[in-house]
């Protein structure tokens, strides 16, 4: 055997199981998880039948430990994931004793399953720690809901979940907690240290110097890197700050600030080698907006306190009042690019620290107080928490919201199943619904995908329970077994798939039930036959409920953000953009905000399709939204801006544009050649300040110019 035979034979031998396992799972995670969940819901589940002889809180201690433990993916540091476990307690009560008294008939029973199915579920509209929730929080309603009806037993199901809850929480926090994930904020702040760094080197590329071009450019080659690294749908549904709140808002309006002042910075940098009118204001604006940039990611990292935005703030003052003292008329208009440019890193620049200072509990000041009304871009600063979370449910509660087309389609499922378990008189009715929440997925054919692993690791898993009642095996063996079995079964799944997952853990209900009450073989074939029907009902559901998921919202979400888009370019050239605009953004904003969950939900599904970018879909929207909030703020309102025909052309072609790429996306068709129009020239020379707003309004067109071809560049063929 020559050495490369050896070497080939030696990198395919078989290597330890640990090895293998941390190839899967590098931090254990699941394993972790499954020795917790083990461990508490035997330490709950042994006591309550074997000391205090009681099945029922037993069935509770062990299933409330699953359910919140298993079912329930909490994201988080292990105390939060504590916290989260113990503050669903009272929830948990409520759903308990609700199932217990619907349970009296099969239409309350169902009725209940509706309408708790559906709130649950849309609860994670309000952030991933509720959408990781959800399901266990579903099984707490589900596992009461059936015969018997027993109000007399209510007591003895609250104090088993009471067990499993306390267990479970501290277990969480001292029991090989897992680690903790990197926090948003320091990874915002690491997006913003290269950002400084790129801010100060064009500053001194405006000042002469000849390499701070070329520093500027590999400052932001890693400044774009760490910024498209948080967008939320490349992180951890742990590091995402996606809740209601006012500093999860602001933190997530920082990280998407930040990209757009990366896209200006970089248009910035091209014009460093030209000769731009007011090449001194621009070194001095950007040094000032380093400065402030440096000092957000320093109070991100807990360095110092929130940053001081006085000092960008009054930058961008004496920039545009410096600007006003130089009469721009007979001056070429591209000599003004640079001077817009500047302006619109600092807008968006001040922007991200004031974001930074609201996430870190400063109140908006003064100078702000103008745009926190429900259309200004910092609107959610002064709102109260309740008033915040009732916005975000109310934005979300349209069938056009792919959090209310899941909790409807997921309640839906529930429903049917708990007709059909009640109808049929399934004698352990409550694995049809537990079926249906391991089958149904948010697209049909996720589900599809889900049901041939789930019903064949069922099939696998009751063929061997049927064999262990058969043969007559020593009780004893149930009790030793179930927590070899369980360990087993809840790790299997993360690393082997659902199909092991599934059959383990049929086994290990098996094995539950045969401490709970005399069994034969026929317990098996029911958990066979019930799972089997709770999978139909999942793919039947998904089949009819929005069957294209993420993937079809995704398209109409989009296009209308990009139709809202459009309006908001017409309207940034009317006579008096601000009457004009206001109402076109409120509608923007919104449509972004569908998107947005849309393009998450879709990432969610694992979607390989590449022929739409939707990231630049996404990103065209914002800068139109964000750009004509600033023309909004900067308008000379109630006059014509100079050269109403060559801006009213330019504004009506991008806008076009929008329209054009909206339309390909609504119809699935490949996006038209040339969506971003080329600049149409003519602009004036003369016209006094009004030029320099004229200018502002040019660059930002001509951005969205290039963002719409980015956008269509892939929109090649229909996804």
């Amino acid at each position: 055997m020559t050495a490369t035979d050896q070497h080939d034979r030696g990198t395919r031998m078989p290597t330890s199981p640990l090895a293998w396992v941390r190839r899967r799972d590098p931090t254990l995670t699941s394993v972790r998880r499954a020795a917790r969940v083990t461990l508490v819901a035997c330490a709950g589940f042994y006591p309550c039948r074997y000391l205090l002889d009681n099945p029922t809180m037993a069935t509770y201690a062990l299933f409330g430990a699953v359910a919140m433990g298993v079912l329930a993916q909490v994201p988080g540091t292990p105390g939060e994931r504590g916290r989260a476990v113990l503050a669903v307690l009272p929830v948990g009560y409520a759903l308990v004793t609700a199932g217990t008294l619907l349970s009296v008939s099969n239409l309350s029973a169902a009725a209940g399953m509706f309408v708790f199915g559906f709130l649950i579920s849309f609860a994670g509209v309000a952030g991933p720690r509720l959408v990781g929730l959800a399901n266990g929080v579903q099984l707490l309603y589900i596992l009461p809901s059936f015969p018997p009806y027993d109000p007399g037993s209510l007591g003895y199901r609250l104090a088993g979940l009471t067990i499993a809850v306390l267990l479970l929480a501290v277990a969480e926090r001292v029991l090989w907690p897992d680690p903790a994930p990197r926090a948003y904020p320091a990874l915002l702040a690491d997006a913003l240290t290269p950002l400084a760094g790129c801010l100060a080197a064009l500053a001194d590329a405006y000042d002469g110097d000849a390499g701070g071009r070329d520093r500027a450019a590999a400052l932001m080659s890693r400044a774009t890197g760490a910024a498209e690294a948080i967008r939320p749908t490349r992180l951890a549904p742990g590091q995402r700050p996606a809740s209601p709140g006012r500093r999860d808002r602001a933190l997530s309006h920082a990280g998407g600030l930040v990209r757009l002042v990366l896209g200006r910075a970089a248009d910035l940098c091209r014009e460093a080698d030209r000769r731009a009118l007011d090449a001194g204001a621009v070194a001095a604006l950007l040094r000032q907006l380093a400065a402030g940039t440096r000092a957000a990611a320093g109070g991100l990292r807990g360095e110092a306190g929130p940053p001081d935005g006085t000092g960008v703030a009054h930058a961008l003052e004496d920039f545009r009042r410096g600007r006003l003292r130089t009469a721009p008329d007979g001056i070429d208009p591209d000599r003004l690019r640079a001077g817009s440019l500047a302006l619109g890193v600092g807008e968006w620049t001040e922007a991200t620290v004031t974001a930074v200072r609201v996430a870190g509990g400063v109140a908006v000041g003064p100078e702000h107080a103008a745009r926190t009304d429900l259309t200004g871009r910092f609107w959610y600063a002064g709102q109260p928490a309740a008033r915040l979370w009732a916005r975000r449910l109310r934005e979300h509660l349209t069938a056009r919201s792919v959090y209310f087309q899941g909790a409807l389609r997921l309640a839906a499922a529930l429903t049917a199943a708990r007709l059909l378990a009640g109808v049929l008189d399934l004698s352990h009715g409550f694995w049809v619904l537990l079926a249906t929440l391991t089958v149904l997925r948010t697209s049909a054919m996720d589900t599809r995908a889900a049901l041939r692993p789930a019903l064949a690791g069922t099939v696998v898993g009751s063929v061997v329970a049927g064999a262990l009642i058969l043969a007559g095996v020593d009780p004893r063996v149930y009790e030793l077994g179930l927590p070899v079995v369980m360990l087993a079964g809840l790790t299997a799944g993360p690393l082997l798939g659902l199909g092991w997952g599934q059959a383990l853990f049929t086994l290990v209900i098996a094995l539950v039930f045969a401490q709970l009450s005399p069994v034969n073989w026929q317990l098996a074939e029911t958990r066979l036959l019930d799972v089997a029907l709770g999978a139909v009902v999942g793919v039947l559901i998904g089949l009819v409920a929005w069957p294209r998921g993420g993937a079809g919202e995704l398209h109409r979400a989009a296009s209308r953000f990009l139709a809202a888009g459009a309006e908001a370019v017409r309207a940034s050239a009317a006579s008096d953009p601000a009457a004009a605009l206001r109402p076109e953004l409120s509608w923007a904003r919104r449509q972004g905000q569908l998107a947005d969950a849309s393009y998450t939900l879709y990432r969610g599904e694992g979607h390989r399709d590449r022929t739409v970018d939707w990231e630049a879909v996404l990103d065209a929207g914002a800068d139109a939204a964000g750009g004509a909030d600033a023309v909004l703020r900067a308008s000379p309102a109630g006059r014509l801006p100079p050269a109403t025909g060559p801006l009213a052309a330019y504004a009506g072609a991008v806008a076009d544009g929008y329209g054009s790429l909206a339309t390909a996306l609504w119809d699935r068709e490949p996006a038209p050649p040339d969506l971003g129009p080329a600049d149409p020239g003519g602009w004036p020379t003369r016209g006094g300040p009004d030029l320099y707003h004229l200018a502002d309004l040019r660059v930002w067109l001509g951005g969205l110019s290039a963002a719409l071809d980015r956008a269509g560049r892939h929109l090649t063929r229909p996804e």
